[in-house]
């Protein structure tokens, strides 16, 4: 393959990664994906959820605002 063909094919795959998938587009539908961001950040760096208490009290914070607990109540099969 010549060069500028591997060229725009590692192009191309960069625009592919850079769309969002389904997980993406499901914490984006939350309103909260910059709080989520920030708490996996978080947890990535201390690798203790209990060290990232603040970050998951703000998402927790966002996701009531936004009405998300009424999107994964429990419901009676």
């Amino acid at each position: 393959m010549p060069k500028d063909e591997k060229a725009t094919a590692a192009a191309a795959q960069a625009l592919i990664d850079d769309e969002p998938d389904d997980w993406d587009k499901r914490i984006f539908s939350t309103g909260c994906a910059e709080e989520n961001a920030k708490l996996t950040d978080c947890y990535y760096e201390k690798k203790d959820w209990r060290a990232c208490k603040q970050e998951m009290e703000f998402f927790r914070q966002c996701w009531q605002r936004h009405g998300n607990d009424k999107r994964t109540d429990s419901q009676d099969a």
